[in-house]
């Protein structure tokens, strides 16, 4: 397929997260048209309103939106962050029970709308979500999939590069598995530029350590609860990758992404989403097969995949 023209993307939600991925489309210019959806009409109509005011800077452009479906006619993404938002010191997956019940009754509305567009899920708990949207609705894996550790990487990056030296584009990491409390990286293949990340020296003259690096990890899974207990939401950063998801896929990039598709026997698991290296275009996404883990992370990644089949089990 080649680049979409004219395309469109809808946003469903106008709380702070889908705002800011409509803001954040808008100002890199990742879509010609960006529609906004909530049921809540005096908010959504306000935030278009307050995105329009703005569109003499934004480039071409166009912001529409409302609280009638028929805004996602024709989209050639939908991006969804409708749902309970994450309360300080609540676990994504504390939220599943409540979004669950939101995605099954959108979904259908959604579709009616746009039959063929692919499907980004960005609320959580987005991996458990994904799985049962995509069973309920019967759509190719590829074209209903999470954002996953998207974010998470881009967390991961910004520190590593801080510690290295360097800029966030020359390390080269990623974080894997469930979007939350079972994530981790990819330590085996992670490098800056072509250096094993263990055998980088820093402006410092020194090595990072395996004990920094684990200390690290936690640091990425944790940041959303931190960022949470001190504003109430996170939004800027997951609006800024959720807009560049939508350029991979509106630009038919073939980009390389960790979002979260269903799987089909990736390293003996199928049924459950989970974030790994995939390939990400107009189609939609597609695991990376030959990605490899070490046997430590392999047993990681299973725990991962055990700890969101019992949650989205229990949702059935």
């Amino acid at each position: 397929m080649a680049v979409i023209e004219n395309s469109k993307v809808t946003v469903v939600g106008a709380g702070s997260v889908g705002s800011s991925v409509a803001y954040a489309a808008l100002i890199r210019g990742s879509a010609r048209h960006v529609a906004l959806y909530d049921i809540a009409t005096e908010k959504v109509e306000a935030e278009v309103l307050d995105l329009a005011h703005g569109t003499q800077f934004t480039g071409t452009s166009s912001i529409t939106g409302g609280s009638d479906i028929s805004v996602a006619e024709g989209s050639h993404v939908v991006v969804i962050t409708a749902g309970a938002k994450q309360n300080p010191g609540q676990t994504r997956i504390e939220l599943a029970g409540v979004n669950a019940g939101i995605m099954r009754k959108m979904m259908p509305q959604l579709l009616s709308v746009a039959p063929n567009a692919v499907y980004v899920i960005v609320t959580n708990p987005c991996d458990v979500l994904t799985v049962l949207s995509q069973q309920e609705t019967g759509l190719p894996p590829e074209r209903i999939f999470a954002s996953g550790t998207v974010l998470d990487t881009s967390r991961l990056r910004w520190k590593l590069a801080e510690r290295a030296g360097v800029s966030t584009s020359s390390v080269h990491a990623y974080i894997v598995g469930e979007h939350g409390d079972t994530e981790f990286p990819l330590w085996s293949a992670a490098t800056i530029g072509t250096v094993p990340i263990l055998e980088w020296v820093t402006p410092a003259g020194d090595r990072m350590t395996v004990e920094e690096l684990d200390q690290i990890a936690i640091d990425v899974r944790d940041a959303a609860y931190k960022v949470i207990q001190g504003k109430g939401a996170t939004n800027y950063a997951i609006g800024l990758s959720s807009a560049r998801i939508i350029e991979a896929i509106l630009g038919d990039e073939h980009a390389v992404m960790p979002v979260s598709p269903v799987l089909t026997d990736f390293h003996g698991l199928s049924g459950v989403a989970l974030s790994v290296p995939s390939i990400v275009s107009a189609r939609g996404a597609f695991p990376i097969a030959e990605t490899r883990f070490s046997p430590n992370e392999r047993e990681l990644f299973h725990r991962s995949a055990d700890a969101l089949t019992e949650v989205a089990n229990s949702l059935r």
